[in-house]
């Protein structure tokens, strides 16, 4: 009788191989070959489930990504306003190993996705959702009189999302001058300059 095989749960496999050697070793080295050697597969099986490398590299991502929507979906349940914007902030910055490796992962694409094509698309439409968010949360926080800045609403959430970006790169380069209990203080300022 032949194996069964769970497509789907093999898929993943690969997926969390990718992500693991990125992690470990860079972006430039989850070549085929060793995505496969730390799946335990051959190259051949990789090819039956992914295109190229550039859809293993894509499928980490995009997995990266939908881990965090479903981590901060739950964080922001029941959350409105400025204390919704403030929870999507701090957990979007490297406070523990789990957001540490995830943002190790998407610094790890930036590089790549320079280079434009599929990576860069699904980098800035990704950015953008966040963007959006970002925004919206903003003019909530507003509406409620939770803020009361002067300034343009879209500048402000270029600079809070920019400045999670620049923490979290900081972070992971000098984890001695940043503890997460700095990088709590900084945000929490910032928001504060807000009000």
């Amino acid at each position: 009788m032949p194996k069964i095989v769970d497509h789907e749960e093999r898929r993943e496999e690969v997926v969390d191989a990718a992500r693991r050697v990125i992690l470990r070793e860079g972006i430039d080295a989850a070549t085929t070959r060793a995505i496969a050697k730390e799946a335990g597969y051959s190259n051949g099986v990789l090819t039956h489930y992914f295109a190229d490398k550039d859809d293993i590299l894509l499928s980490a991502l995009r997995a990266s990504h939908r881990r965090i929507v479903h981590r901060l979906k739950g964080k922001l349940a029941g959350h409105t306003g400025l204390s919704a914007l403030r929870e999507l902030l701090v957990d979007n910055l490297p406070l523990d190993q789990e957001r540490a490796q995830e943002t190790a992962l998407e610094v790890g694409f930036w590089g790549r996705s320079l280079a434009g094509g599929t990576l860069l698309d699904v980098q800035r439409e990704e950015a953008a959702e966040l963007r959006y968010l970002v925004r919206t949360l903003l003019d909530a926080a507003a509406e409620a009189g939770e803020i009361s800045t002067g300034e343009d609403l879209d500048d402000v959430a270029e600079r809070l999302l920019a400045l999670v970006d620049g923490l979290s790169v900081h972070r992971l380069l000098y984890p001695d001058r940043l503890s997460p209990e700095v990088l709590r203080r900084l945000m929490a300022t910032e928001l504060e300059r807000l009000t």
